[in-house]
């Protein structure tokens, strides 16, 4: 009966001792090296002084050079003309166009107001793997679309685009930012 009992343990104890649990694990994987930062600039980008907020009247003028562009290519486009802060100065919905691109307009050229740069930019980000950019702003859009209206070097607004792809949005709201100068 012990050479039963012996038997059992010893083959129980080289069970175990082979178990796949208790085998010594392989050492994990190296983790990918984050992505670089870009380096040190030696000038701090976009670094375009705020002017005089654009007015009603020159906000006007983007909005229809935006909005020929946009007949003319025949894109029904949502247009968002908005201050040194964001706010916005003028709006145009065009006849047909998608009523959900209302605020994505508007929020192209908050965008582009609030952090004086082309919103493309952020999108760019997002695409190269930096996801940290969604935490800089809950209201931040990562889209192509939304241009700042730079005049005499400084910045008076912005204007934003939606309706179509990015690259539409962005060619109707640069005919648009060209106004301005």
């Amino acid at each position: 009966m012990r050479s039963i009992v012996s038997m059992t343990l010893a083959a129980c104890a080289i069970a175990l001792m082979s178990s796949p649990t208790l085998a010594q694990a392989p050492a994990p994987a190296t983790p990918p090296a984050p992505p670089s930062a870009g380096g040190t600039p030696d000038a701090m980008p976009f670094d375009i002084p705020y002017g005089l907020s654009i007015g009603l009247e020159r906000a006007k003028q983007v909005m229809a050079a935006a909005e020929a562009e946009a007949k003319r290519r025949n894109w029904k486009m949502n247009i968002a003309v908005v201050d040194t802060n964001g706010e916005l100065v003028h709006f145009s919905r065009m006849e047909g166009a998608q009523i959900a691109s209302g605020s994505i307009a508007l929020g192209k050229a908050r965008t582009a107001a609030r952090f004086r740069r082309e919103s493309r930019i952020f999108y760019n980000a997002f695409e190269t793997g930096h996801p940290y950019v969604s935490t800089l702003d809950p209201t931040l859009i990562a889209s192509p679309g939304g241009f700042p209206l730079v005049e005499g070097g400084k910045l008076i607004g912005a204007v934003g685009c939606s309706g179509g792809t990015g690259d539409q949005d962005a060619a109707v709201c640069k005919v648009g930012a060209e106004v301005v100068k």
